[in-house]
């Protein structure tokens, strides 16, 4: 696609690898402790269910990659991500502005459906708002020759994508061999250039050891990467919260000794919009709320919209309810949804 526009990106640089960096002893039992506590205190209800819910739109990468991706599908998708509710559907309690900001963060899809994905937001002129991401490097288990896998980097980015999300080669976390994990990212840092942002993802479920998740995520910030993320989503086990922890004291740890900031995003498991509140809380609770915006955290999801609809559509209903009752022009808690769904969209 000669005619795109490719414009440089501002991404995250490879630093030395700094093997004390790796120094960790995670006690797993007072992770999942904290990750329980956590997942007890993200109770919302009523118009703050409503807001919370479009929050977690914004920060979705709404995802398709099955072996039946066909280009219909992928254009139906990106419909669903540029355009996730109808205009008019919001106009009696939020702001019209707005709609031009409901819409998730990006799609992600196979590199051999990138093109049609560009094709289809191009055409609904939502190219600047709901970026292009490519999983990569063999996805989803790696298991192909280096070349292969960074050629598949930069055939995704010709194709139109912006950010590219790899798979690390997990049998060198297995075996302890860092510096070759180190190694490999950068190269695919180094495709990735200026031209898209690097998410990593450290397929947790096959990663033996939290101590593991805890050096896999160090490594793959040391070489470059703009995101870590949790799984593939085809793992048997994907995004938990205790091994969100684990990631966000790695990413912490990184910020402090390096002042570089690296995004943090859950893929797989995160179905419904309780879970995404549970995630967000954590979020805020550790890195702050500044953290829960499309440039620091993401969720990878395929079924997450649909809960997020039902939650939108359901709640609004209720405040519709809520206001014949009162008969008044705006509930309180309509006018209070539409004040901090606003206060959502600051940056």
């Amino acid at each position: 696609m000669s005619s795109m526009d490719v414009k440089e990106l501002e991404v995250n640089k490879t630093l030395p690898y700094d093997p004390s960096l790796l120094k960790v002893n995670i006690s797993l039992r007072q992770v999942e402790e904290i990750a329980l506590t956590v997942s007890q205190r993200c109770h919302v209800t009523g118009a703050n269910e409503i807001a919370w819910a479009l929050r977690a739109l914004m920060l979705t990468d709404l995802t398709t990659l099955a072996g039946d991706d066909t280009a219909a599908n992928v254009r139906r998708l990106c419909l669903r991500a540029c355009y996730p509710f109808e205009p008019q559907f919001f106009d009696k309690f939020f702001d019209r502005a707005l709609i031009s900001e409901m819409h998730t963060a990006a799609v992600c899809v196979y590199p051999a459906r990138v093109k049609d994905a560009y094709l289809a937001i191009q055409q609904y002129d939502k190219l600047d708002k709901v970026a292009i991401a490519a999983v990569a490097t063999g996805f989803p288990t790696g298991q192909y020759g280096l070349q292969t896998r960074l050629q598949e980097i930069s055939h995704a980015i010709l194709a139109g994508a912006t950010e590219i999300d790899i798979v690390i080669n997990r049998q060198l976390a297995l075996v302890g061999d860092w510096e070759a994990m180190y190694n490999e990212v950068v190269l695919m840092r180094s495709a990735c250039g200026q031209r898209a942002h690097l998410k990593t993802i450290l397929a947790i479920g096959e990663l033996g050891t939290m101590d593991n998740v805890y050096k896999a995520a160090m490594v793959c910030m040391m070489a470059g990467a703009d995101f870590i993320k949790t799984s593939t989503g085809k793992e048997t086990v994907n995004a938990t919260l205790p091994v969100g922890l684990v990631m966000i004291f790695a990413i912490q740890e990184f910020k402090r000794r390096t002042c570089q900031i690296v995004g943090l995003k859950p893929a797989g498991g995160v179905k419904t919009v309780r879970d995404a509140i549970a995630w967000m809380t954590l979020v805020n609770e550790t890195l702050g709320i500044r953290w829960l915006r499309p440039e620091r955290f993401r969720f990878g999801a395929s079924g997450l919209l649909d809960d997020i609809e039902r939650v939108v559509r359901q709640g609004v209903k209720k405040l519709e309810e809520e206001e014949a009752q009162k008969n008044v022009p705006v509930s309180r808690e309509a006018a209070a949804a539409e004040t901090f769904c606003k206060e959502l969209h600051k940056k």
